[in-house]
């Protein structure tokens, strides 16, 4: 038996000049590249660099002759977007290329290009048919300095208020006021208010007739009869949504609903935005029961959730997306803003309305409209709105983009949001709702390319259609250590022995499942209103957010134990009937990315395959068995822990759950996976259907 001869050189390679994409999907035909060497190559690999990045085919991806030394592969049809791809052929003389040196490599290059062909639709050339309409979101919140006593207060508290007087009572009607005059006929703004800015605002922090300008604003309305001031759903205590039980999502927009009506005169918009800016699929069957019909995310989560996506790198502030959530298609529009703050690249074709779909553990699929707060623009509308944001030249990018790529669909144009908090730095000032909001009226007035637009009027005019659902990947606003698909702002020093952020949520697991379970055995109890109060109230995200500072560290505790203080007399007689399910925190993967990339020194590093789930998990009852379902494309697999243990609380609670960890196996792939709890009643709970791909 003969021995093939190891390749020295590579002699010539094969590969397209050009190739035209299809002209409605703007995507590549099929192409060929293939190399000849001359001798058996062990490892040959052929790397297509593009706009989205590489693209490697290499050992067994490839067709291999190795009698001839010809290696090919055929990149199938729609893989590439239109621009220039760079090529790299190669070719390593050991089989284990991981013990390889750089002598054993030897590589030749190309290069070619996709064009666009032409669209008989296209607004190419024709920029007055080419419309982008844009909207703004002003946030307003106060949480509770002290969670066990919504009546604390003190000078720096009135320090804190008086400062906000205008935000609170006349900006927005000012803005408001702009629009009328201005005869702009779909143009409003939204607007979230905390339960707990309002409950202040009638108590200490506020002043008589405080709310007058707002009621006013509330009952104007635009050409489609829509609010001018729409009072956006929110959680009443500004909860972080992606991380507390569906029941009490529920339960914070309900109360929420209340106050908005009460206060402003005006029903609570069915257009919700989350505290953070912060959503993750999972949210979306709660959002559903409580009768919202859209809800507002943070753009670069709809772009980071596309195949191809254009990672751009350790400036990019987050580390790469998990190849489970990249699902949707890819996009050949990237742009990168100039004269603005944008770390990466973003996709106008992207920033509209769109049906956004969540299946759940029985595969039963669940679907809410998903509103775009674009991150980068409404960061820069934040230091002071018009003027401070240059609207025409940065919206103008957008606008000329569109022309440019022929990616403008006139059914579903551009609509985002531009988002920020109300009442603070530029965004918070009587000059971003008064004079600046004065010029860019008399802008808007002479210019045609653009539309200020409320969420409500646009839906009404260009309804999603709701054949075409995505996926969005987890994540907040960039405030929020830049918004990660893991929420770390509210898992701070995680990896650390004792981590006061997982504390909190222990100690918070715990007493949901004892509010709960008093719920569903005695809902008329006197002492429940009470109870659902203090740990609606720990829920307050702010609680999190300076981790460190023992004040904060001990919020969630200091109203834990109050509240198993007032019903612990109750939980005996509970636990002797209860039916309620252990209660589950939503989980997390450690290493975010498992064989991908993670944070070094001021730079990304690889992470280690061996990936870890970790989650809280509580009952009254006591825990029989907990364990979590792997979902591959091998099939089903159950997995037991491999630590169960109470958190090691330094706060000092009456209850915390138990940090339960599991191992996931190396080199599963896409894998999809839940957690199941059973009490010692026999009483069940199922979280929810998470993602992640094991590398």
């Amino acid at each position: 038996m003969s021995t093939l001869k190891i390749f020295n050189s590579i002699t010539a390679t094969s590969i397209p000049s050009e190739l035209m994409a299809d002209a409605e999907t703007r995507r590549s035909p099929a192409a060929m590249l293939s190399f000849t060497a001359d001798g058996s190559t062990p490892f040959p690999q052929i790397i297509v660099r593009g706009p989205s990045g590489p693209i490697v085919f290499s050992g067994e991806e490839l067709d291999r002759d190795d009698v001839n030394g010809v290696y090919s592969i055929e990149i199938p049809a729609g893989k590439l977007g239109i621009g220039r791809y760079e090529v790299q052929f190669e070719g390593c003389r050991k089989t284990n290329w991981r013990k390889a040196n750089g002598d054993d490599w030897v590589k030749a290059f190309g290069s070619f290009e996709v064009k666009a062909a032409p669209r008989l639709h296209v607004f190419k050339g024709n920029s007055s048919a080419v419309k982008i309409y844009y909207g703004i979101h002003k946030h307003m919140h106060q949480p509770y300095y002290d969670a066990a006593n919504p009546d604390y207060w003190d000078g720096e508290k009135g320090e804190i208020f008086g400062t906000r007087r205008g935000a609170y009572s006349s900006f927005i009607p000012t803005a408001i006021r702009h629009y009328v005059n201005g005869g702009l006929p779909h143009a409003g703004l939204s607007t979230s208010w905390s339960g707990s800015l309002i409950e202040q605002m009638n108590g200490k922090g506020g002043f008589p007739g405080w709310a007058d300008q707002l009621r006013w604003a509330a009952q104007e309305k635009t050409t489609l009869g829509n609010p001018r001031c729409d009072f956006s759903a929110f959680g009443f205590f500004h909860p972080l949504m992606a991380l507390i039980p569906g029941r009490n999502i529920v339960k914070h927009i309900e109360w929420h609903r209340g106050i908005i009506e009460s206060t402003f005169g005006a029903p609570a918009s069915d257009v919700l935005f989350p505290p953070e800016t912060a959503f993750h699929v999972r949210m979306i069957p709660a959002l559903n029961e409580a009768g919202i019909q859209a809800v507002i995310y943070d753009s670069i989560h709809r772009f980071r959730a596309c195949k191809e996506y254009p990672y751009a790198g350790f400036e990019e502030g987050m580390l790469p997306p998990n190849r489970s959530e990249q699902v949707n298609a890819p996009a050949d529009d990237w742009l990168q803003l100039h004269n603005i703050w944008a770390a990466s690249k973003i996709s106008p074709s992207m920033l509209r309305p769109e049906w956004i779909v969540y299946t759940d553990p029985e595969g039963k699929e669940h679907k809410i409209i998903g509103v775009p707060a674009e991150r980068y623009i409404g960061n820069e509308d934040a230091r002071g709105g018009f003027g401070a944001l240059q609207y025409p030249s940065i919206l103008g990018q957008i606008h000329d983009q569109m022309i440019e790529t022929g990616t403008y669909d006139a059914k579903h144009p551009p609509f985002f949001l531009l988002h920020s908090d109300g009442d603070n730095y530029g965004g918070g000032t009587d000059g971003y709702y008064d004079h600046n909001t004065r010029q860019m009226v008399e802008w808007l007035q002479s210019d045609p390319r653009f539309e200020l637009c409320t969420v409500k009027d646009y839906l009404e005019q260009f309804p999603p259609d709701p054949k075409h659902a995505v996926h969005v990947e987890p994540g907040s606003w960039a405030g929020a250590d830049n918004g990660d698909p893991q929420f770390m702002k509210w898992f701070s020093r995680y990896d650390q022995a004792y981590s006061p952020d997982l504390n909190s949520w222990a100690v918070l697991t715990a007493l949901q499942n004892c509010v709960h379970s008093l719920e569903d055995f005695q809902s008329d109890n006197v002492k429940l209103g009470d109870a659902q109060r203090l740990m609606l109230t720990a829920e307050t995200s702010c609680y999190w957010y300076w981790t460190g500072q023992q004040n904060w560290d001990q919020q969630v505790t200091n109203a834990a134990n109050k509240a198993l203080h007032l019903i612990g007399g109750d939980l005996d007689l509970v636990w002797q009937h209860d039916k309620t399910g252990p209660t589950i925190f939503a989980p997390w993967v450690t290493p975010e990315n498992p064989g991908g990339k993670t944070w070094g020194n001021h730079c990304l590093k690889d992470a280690p395959r061996e990936a870890t789930v970790q989650t809280f998990v509580y009952d009254i009852s006591g825990l029989k068995e907990v364990t979590l379902t792997l979902r591959t494309k091998k099939g089903k697999k159950v997995l037991k822990p491999v630590s169960q243990t109470p958190y090691p609380s330094q706060t000092g609670p009456a209850r915390t759950a138990d940090y339960v960890v599991f191992n996931l196996p190396i080199g599963a792939g896409d894998c999809r996976y839940f957690i199941t709890a059973v009490d010692e009643k026999g009483n069940v709970s199922t979280s929810a259907l998470e993602r992640v791909y094991l590398a």
